[in-house]
């Protein structure tokens, strides 16, 4: 356990990322969580656990300074990611984590009863057959294209709503299949310490 709060901790503060210790504690706890279900549900294709240290939990918490207040839906949510880290280290934000499927969504139901996270729902199903009072904040991980993202999830969005992309290498093409009544607002390009290849945050609203 120390090994991976040092990880962690090493990890967090190039992006100046400060938490409390319950915060560092409840992470780990959600960690070892993961690493256990791990096993017997293939929840995610990482299999190493300091892997998964840098890969989903600082990759999810690299995105914290853009993560406004209110409602925020995480679109394909797999494991919880990036929804359970940000629930975690943001108390006052009313999270939403979406998937469609049931061993994922199991999972983050376990560790929302463990862990406590009462500003945590968990949905099991389809984005497109959701039906949800409007948020303001979309975030999707490893979901799909950002336009698939735009017109599935576009109804769950409030007017004002931004919706937050987190990529990889900076997605040219798919900016240019955007539908037209969408604009991209910001984009930023995330140092991430420990993990190889780029990161990219785009962020997103209506024209």
């Amino acid at each position: 356990m120390t090994l991976y709060r040092d990880l962690l901790l090493s990890s967090l503060k190039p992006l100046q990322i400060e938490l409390d210790d319950a915060q560092i504690e409840q992470l780990l706890a959600y960690h070892q969580l993961l690493v256990k279900w791990n096993k017997a549900y293939n929840l995610t294709a990482v299999r190493d656990p300091a892997e998964m240290v840098t890969r989903h939990l600082v990759d999810s918490l690299s995105v914290l300074p853009w993560i406004g207040s209110g409602r925020l839906l995480d679109v394909g949510s797999g494991p919880g990611l990036p929804g359970i880290p940000l629930a975690i280290c943001r108390p006052q934000l009313d999270v939403t984590t979406l998937d469609s499927n049931g061993k994922k969504t199991r999972f983050q139901q376990q560790v929302k009863n463990e862990l406590g996270l009462d500003n945590l729902t968990v949905i099991n199903g389809r984005v497109e057959a959701v039906e949800a009072p409007p948020f303001d904040m979309v975030i999707s991980r490893a979901f799909a294209s950002i336009a698939d993202m735009l017109q599935l999830s576009g109804h769950l969005a409030s007017e004002q709503g931004i919706f937050l992309a987190m990529k990889g290498l900076y997605p040219e093409s798919e900016l240019e299949g955007i539908p037209a009544n969408f604009v991209l607002h910001e984009s930023h390009r995330l140092e991430l310490p420990a993990t190889e290849g780029e990161r990219h945050l785009l962020i997103l609203g209506r024209a």
